[in-house]
């Protein structure tokens, strides 16, 4: 089975002081750390693991620029076996509409069985699974928390709906998943499995070697944008905690106990 994963890579807020810019319109980006959106991780997971029990290959595809290498080699330490990079000025500040647009263009160079997202991008919105289904005409299915290969042309997937609930689905291929947190268990990648594939090639992709106009995608395109960032005023009884990690935990742990929680 043929399995991509589009994946993206995403300011780290474990390790982020998150403030706003001085305009106003968006995060200061100058000094933040990186990695792989983990909604995203776990959809290379999964496709790992299906590739285990019934072969294939696996291959992980991004939209950004040089940067966004250091997610599909890690990517790659984990078993991945192709990393492929799309990068072109025309693609900057796309919505989703202008995202699906790039990937439904890669995604009908090859010869996918499946394609998997993770359910969420942790800096954007869940909409480009559903979007790269519907302009492929494939079969789509959200929030879902377990795959089961049935044969060569469907597969039998769980998804999570209202109330905790589970509802059971068959699929056709090729189609499209979005994957759920919690799926799996991702696995550990360490500094040896990154330096082993430091040195591996991969493929770029831009506008013209995908056939994508370049008016039809990037800010100019976007139907979506932005227009205003702003941290919510405190509500009753809130407070807002400042200093360090550390301080805010032992904060954390000094509030609830003063309210009976400890």
């Amino acid at each position: 089975m043929e399995i991509l994963v589009c994946a993206r890579r995403v300011p780290d807020t474990s390790e982020n002081e998150i403030e706003l810019n001085s305009a106003g319109n968006d995060i200061e980006r100058d000094e933040l750390v990186y990695s792989i959106n983990e909604p995203d991780n776990y959809a290379v997971e999964e496709a790992l693991q299906i590739v285990a029990r019934v072969g294939g290959n696996v291959t992980v595809v991004t939209v950004g620029g040089e940067d966004d290498e250091e997610i599909l080699r890690r990517e790659m330490a984990m078993g991945v076996q192709h990393g492929v990079l799309i990068s072109d000025e025309a693609f900057t500040r796309s919505d989703g509409r202008g995202l699906a647009t790039i990937l439904k263009a890669y995604v009908q160079k090859g010869r996918y069985d499946l394609i998997l997202t993770g359910v969420q991008a942790e800096d954007g919105g869940a909409q480009v699974g559903g979007m790269v289904a519907a302009m492929l005409d494939y079969p789509f299915a959200s929030l879902v928390n377990s795959i089961e290969v049935l044969d060569g042309k469907k597969l039998k997937v769980s998804r999570e709906i209202a109330g905790g609930n589970k509802e059971m689905n068959e699929i056709d291929l090729p189609c499209v998943l979005s994957i759920q947190t919690g799926i799996n268990e991702p696995r550990y990648v360490g500094m040896r499995g990154i330096r082993q594939v430091a040195s591996l090639p991969i493929p770029t992709f831009d506008a013209s070697e995908l056939g994508v106009d370049p008016g039809s995608v990037g800010e100019s395109a976007a139907k979506v944008k932005r227009v205003d960032y702003f941290v919510p005023t405190l509500g009753k009884g809130a407070e807002m905690l400042q200093g360090s990690r550390e301080e805010n935990v032992d904060k954390v742990f000094e509030l609830v106990a003063a309210k009976g929680g400890l």
